[in-house]
């Protein structure tokens, strides 16, 4: 528990738990390097078996301070509990939180979260992991989470089973969520540049000065709001991953691009205009109720995009400019943050600008996530 009335726990740290598909694992030691938005000096890990069809147990955690590759610093380095105990079992589809850490972590700095997980684990079990744009490691069979260096650990691009990192702040520090698919994930960014959006708004966040907020990225790519696909829903999953976040006082919404595309190409996921502006407004009404401020992202062009050929449709792009539209003049967001007209090619709107696009003309490159990590105006969250 938070020591005083003075303070509370706030994320500064999350990734959005959905099913790693077609992993396995055999008793890995799994050494993951999040970058924290906010500093504290005592913290929390939180675990999740939201894909796992079974219960799930995590025989030893460690966190410390990161050192260079697959190292961390040893003097830093503390035994993550659970209710006391150094294990824990975690139900099918749950989280846990861990018991305090005392370990003094500065704004914007590199963790490592060593866990073992003993056992043969199936795909068929269900792995809860999503891609990192970060490259963490997995060792063979064994328990190596208290050790120096993980040698002979093998680089892989997930963060498994570790959903988020709280940190004990003063009660004037709130808590910003991102909620999005793989744009607001970073899909296509260079690997361990940090170059999502939101990694963008914390480091603007800290740089100002005065009132802090963690930055928490819930990033899904082929995230959707009507439709379930590599994890639930945006309308589904809004409640675990937004309202439920400790501090959280404002979220940013950027979804809906993934339902015009319809990438499964199945009739009955054909969606109107109007369907997700009801699932948007939907996530406002809930918002609203807890007293979270949020704010509504317009869609991006992807005009001839090529990450999936023949997605783009001049019905679908009919779509997505009603509801750009409606975000920006319906008054349902408490604020518009114009992501469309601060990346599009203002002499062909339909497309991005050439600066910002990654080459496959849906995905920003590292340039258009920073842009659009800048064209948030600060001062909405005073």
């Amino acid at each position: 528990m938070p020591s005083s009335r003075s303070s509370h726990w706030v994320g500064t740290w999350t990734a959005t738990p959905a099913i790693a598909d077609g992993v396995s694992l055999s008793s890995p030691t799994i050494r993951m390097f999040p970058r924290v938005s906010i500093g504290g000096d005592r913290l929390r890990i939180r675990l999740s078996n939201a894909a796992g069809q079974g219960d799930l147990v995590i025989a030893s955690t460690h966190v410390a301070i990161r050192a260079a590759g697959a190292a961390i610093q040893p003097s830093t380095d503390r035994v993550v509990t659970f209710n006391g105990s150094s294990s824990v079992k975690i139900p099918a589809g749950a989280f846990v939180i861990s018991d305090p850490v005392a370990l003094h972590v500065e704004p914007l700095q590199d963790l490592a979260v060593s866990i073992y997980v003993p056992g043969e684990i199936p795909a068929s079990f269900g792995v809860t992991g999503r891609y990192s744009r970060q490259q963490n490691f997995l060792s063979p069979p064994g328990d190596f989470s208290a050790h120096e260096v993980m040698h002979t650990a093998r680089m892989v691009d997930d963060w498994y089973f570790l959903c988020g990192i709280d940190v004990e702040a003063g009660t004037d520090v709130g808590g910003i969520v991102a909620l999005g698919d793989s744009i607001t994930d970073g899909n296509i960014s260079t690997y361990d540049a940090f170059a999502r959006w939101p990694d963008q708004l914390a480091r603007r966040i800290i740089a100002r000065g005065g009132k802090m907020f963690g930055v928490m990225n819930q990033g899904l790519g082929g995230n959707r709001i009507a439709h379930d696909i590599r994890g639930d829903s945006g309308v589904r999953r809004f409640d675990r991953d937004v309202l439920a976040q400790p501090g959280v006082t404002h979220a940013i919404v950027v979804l809906g691009i993934n339902d015009i595309r319809n990438r499964r190409g199945l009739p009955e996921e054909v969606v109107t205009a109007q369907q997700l502006i009801d699932g948007l407004y939907q996530m406002t009404l809930r918002a609203h109720d807890r007293g979270i401020k949020i704010f509504g992202g317009t869609l991006t062009p992807f005009e001839n995009e090529t990450f999936l050929m023949g997605a783009y449709t001049l019905e679908g792009e009919a779509k997505r400019v009603a509801l750009n539209e409606w975000i920006r003049t319906s008054g349902a967001f408490d604020a518009v943050i114009d992501f469309d007209e601060g990346l599009r090619d203002p002499s062909h709107p339909t497309r991005m600008l050439p600066i910002y696009d990654n080459g496959d003309h849906l995905h920003p490159g590292d340039v258009g996530y920073n842009r659009m990590g800048d064209l948030i105006d600060l001062s909405l969250f005073d």
